[in-house]
């Protein structure tokens, strides 16, 4: 959910392509994703800090597993959160598409899924050869 509002405008719109999606949807969509998105700026801004300390804590002279096990929950609970949220965002937009629009989206992810596991294992390929 991250950049610039422009950007995910065009890949909304690059996702929307080829479903004959209205006007209506896509403005729906957009709106229901830039919300989630402005949600998750917060969050965003605290799990860096979390790294930020997470860092901070592994690399200071004497390491405090109680404190490294904190941030680690803290962690954990911010990515729940953001996990949800976005959850959430995903089924209102999903809720504005077709049955048919979804299974053409839900076809794509499939192909597009195949196509990164065949990459993969060309990379794998490649490298045992070396």
């Amino acid at each position: 959910m991250g950049g610039s509002p422009e950007r995910m405008g065009r890949m909304l719109d690059h996702l929307l392509d080829g479903l004959n999606a209205t006007d209506a949807q896509r403005a729906q969509i957009k709106q229901i994703m830039a919300q989630a998105s402005a949600d998750l700026k917060g969050q965003a801004q605290a799990a860096r800090e979390l790294r930020l300390r997470s860092m901070q804590v592994l690399t200071a002279p004497a390491v405090d597993a109680n404190a490294a096990e904190q941030i680690r929950l803290q962690s954990m609970a911010l990515h729940d959160q953001m996990s949800r949220r976005m959850t959430q965002a995903m089924v209102a937009a999903a809720s504005v598409l077709t049955p048919e629009q979804r299974a053409a989206i839900g076809q794509r992810l499939k192909d597009r899924q195949a196509r990164m596991e065949e990459r993969m294992k060309k990379h794998e390929q490649d490298g045992a050869r070396r």
